[in-house]
């Protein structure tokens, strides 16, 4: 290898493995979508005096901003004063402190903070002081909960982009080097190289500026605010997303290294192998730098020695390119890892279990979906170039070794990501996962139809040696009214035949579009298996926009874990300890008035599979004047023959999942036997949804939701 590129390749080493160090040593055991846990004061804690903090406590490290946590009035006045805090320094706590004089009424805190897998996390709750009331607090108060519209589609397109970038980019310049060393010198393989640079780039930098206003749930103006972008950079993902800004720099050197070393001229890298006469129209025309048949002898079949010579020379003079190759596809690889580690380093792979594990399977999950995905636009392009079998063939090995690794790799994701069957279906991330996993076997079947047509164009010689037929002759000399006089053409047998002239203008034009579709490799086998490759790139878009949507879900094992928290965690009622608690607490405030309204009616149906008579039946809960604000609920429990049953404990939540709202779980006093009464405070409209936890026994329960609009 020249000395000018081996020092240049190995400073570009250097860097790389220096940023991946950097990625690599900021991940850390943790879970997946950090879980509130308690808050102080409780959600629907009625407080005889006014508290003067409001504490939340986390499953894992949180980071906090300015206005990470909010606390509403009843009127929608803020009463919160100074910035959140973590509390006694523990980062996995958000403290913020309220004003003096609190009137009595129901308060509500909206709280947004960003978790250690650097997904932003939101919701709200309620406490009261002196006596539950009514709340205006309105949907546009608790807005900054959740992410502006604009920003949100735009920050999730962005990361749909960088994905597809990266596989183009990585996935392209790995087809280069291991299939088609000469389409580094072809102008539509730059410009596919080139695209997939800058798109990478210019997705890097939009995910940057929109991260701050995504997470705080601001417009998309804010997008501009320094001061964002530097406290975005604070975190994991700024890291990330500042080393994934150096690898690009490190990755035009590269592809200028690429271009330069490989892309030369057909005969400046390879003498000998172009010298090889009439028989480089085979593997030499197909763009793998290596003489077609008959190139070793031609012209010397007499000559045995000097045949042998002429190999040895040729070798001589390809070993510099050889060496070039392995050189940068030893830097290509790095770049790909580092690059993939950008990803890995700040998404899911990075906390939950067995991180030491789930991050080089991520890394290397992404690097065999480059590959694969950014290999077929490459083959793309080279079809339409005219590459042989030959190419088509190695690409499809290398395919194959890919969607293997993808298997191997996605299944133990799916495994750490999902937790249990049943998140599969009873989860958004399982759901995804579903759609992805049949997309994945669509390609594969649409891969598999390709495979078919490789074997049919290796089994046609004229288009498997990447050679079509001769050129059709496109008029040799300019065809005058003259010329065609001469040769006797004047001499027609009618009015009605056309003119020579124009007839030799036609027999030249279908003549160059003939050779246009040769020079494209347009044949008709070619141009089926090119139809087959696009039809897989295609399904691989939509593979790439299921992924993006996978990494800004909470994996299914997260979702089960909070969900069974909040089950367990939460206020539970339960004979007359709760009852008597509860009364204890709001004795001595009057019951909600029921305003005039609408009545609500809710039946669930239940059964806890136990043997016990209270085991199966019917909850019904009751809802006045079921709008924003207060609502009077009642909760009766009857059993399969319609008289009141008795349980040994019962819950009610109302959740919002729309706006990561709840569980509000519902104060229940009993009332008598199968019978109880509360009061929810339901601040914005939307699509609820009621949950009953009913447990029948020590060890039988269940839990049955139903849906309510409010508003």
């Amino acid at each position: 290898m020249p000395g000018l590129l081996g020092r240049r390749i190995t400073g570009l080493l250097g860097v790389l493995g220096a940023v991946l160090a950097l990625l690599l040593a900021g991940a850390g055991p943790a879970s997946a979508h950090a879980a509130l846990q308690s808050t102080d004061p409780a959600q629907n804690a009625v407080l005889p005096v006014a508290p003067q903090t409001v504490t939340l406590t986390f499953s894992e490290a949180v980071s906090l901003s300015s206005d990470s946590v909010r606390v509403l009035d009843p009127a929608g006045r803020a009463v919160d004063s100074g910035s959140p805090a973590h509390a006694d320094g523990k980062d996995s706590t958000a403290r913020v402190g309220l004003g003096t004089g609190l009137a009595n009424g129901t308060y509500t805190v909206a709280w947004r903070a960003v978790s250690e897998d650097s997904h932003p996390i939101g919701g709200a709750f309620t406490f009261s002081i002196g006596a539950p009331s009514a709340t205006t607090v309105s949907t546009t108060a608790l807005q900054s909960a959740e992410a502006d519209g604009l920003v949100a589609a735009l920050y999730g397109t962005g990361r749909t982009v960088a994905y597809a970038a990266f596989a183009l980019l990585a996935g392209a310049a790995g087809f280069v080097l291991l299939c088609w060393p000469a389409g580094a010198s072809r102008r539509p393989v730059q410009r596919l190289l080139m695209t997939g640079w800058v798109a990478l780039l210019v997705s890097t930098v939009a995910v940057l500026m929109l991260r701050g206003p995504y997470e705080r749930g601001s417009g998309i103006g804010k997008a501009f605010d320094l001061s964002l972008v530097r406290a975005t950079l604070d975190e994991r993902i700024g890291t990330a997303l500042a080393a994934r800004l150096l690898l690009l720099a490190a990755s035009g050197v590269f592809l200028s290294l690429l271009v330069g070393q490989l892309g030369l001229p057909q005969g400046s890298g390879t003498k000998a192998a172009a010298s090889g006469g009439a028989g480089t129209t085979g593997a030499g025309t197909a763009g793998t730098g290596k003489p077609g048949p008959g190139t070793a002898g031609a012209g010397t079949d007499g000559d045995p020695e000097e045949a042998e010579l002429r190999e040895l020379e040729r070798r001589a003079a390809e070993r510099p390119q050889r060496e070039a190759r392995l050189g940068l596809g030893v830097a290509g690889l790095v770049l790909a890892v580092a690059l993939s580690a950008t990803w890995a380093g700040a998404d899911h792979a990075s906390v939950g279990i067995q991180v030491w594990l789930a991050l080089p399977l991520g890394m290397l999950h992404l690097v065999a979906m480059a590959l694969w995905l950014g290999g077929l636009a490459a083959m793309l392009v080279g079809l339409r170039e005219g590459i042989g079998a030959e190419v088509a063939d190695r690409f499809s090995k290398i395919a194959f070794g890919a969607v293997l690794v993808l298997v191997g790799t996605g299944v133990y994701q799916s495994w750490r990501g999902v937790g249990s069957w049943g998140a599969l279906t009873g989860t958004d991330y399982g759901r995804l996962l579903l759609v992805k996993t049949g997309c994945v076997i669509a390609m594969l079947g649409v891969a598999w139809m390709s495979r078919t047509w490789l074997a049919r164009l290796r089994a046609a010689p004229e288009e498997a040696a990447g050679a079509a037929p001769e050129p059709v002759a496109v008029a040799a000399a300019p065809v005058s009214a003259a010329d065609t006089s001469s040769a006797g053409t004047s001499s027609t047998d009618g009015a009605d035949t056309a003119d020579p002239v124009r007839q030799a203008q036609l027999a030249r034009q279908r003549a160059a579009r003939a050779n246009a579709d040769r020079d494209r490799g347009l044949t008709p086998t070619r141009a089926g298996l090119r139809r087959s490759v696009l039809v897989e790139a295609a399904v691989a878009v939509a593979v790439l926009v299921v992924t993006t949507l996978l990494t800004n879900s909470p994996p299914g094992r997260v979702a089960g874990e909070v969900a069974a928290a909040a089950a367990n965690g939460a206020a539970t009622t339960s004979g007359g300890t709760t009852g008597g608690t509860t009364g204890g607490t709001t004795g001595g405030a009057p019951a909600p008035q029921t305003v005039p309204g609408r009545t609500v009616e809710l039946k669930l149906p239940y059964d806890t599979k136990g043997r016990t008579p209270n085991a199966k039946g019917t909850a019904t809960v009751t809802l006045n004047p079921a709008g924003t604000g207060s609502n009077e609920v009642h909760l009766k429990l009857d059993g399969t023959d319609g008289s009141p049953v008795e349980v040994p404990e019962v819950e009610l939540a109302f959740t919002l999942p729309d706006r990561d709202l709840g569980p509000l779980t519902v104060p229940l006093t009993t009332e008598g036997t199968g019978r109880w009464t509360g009061t929810a405070q339901l601040p914005l409209a939307g699509n609820w949804v009621v949950s009953v936890v009913i447990r029948s026994s020590d060890i039988d329960q269940t839990t049955e939701i139903k849906q309510l609009k409010i508003g």
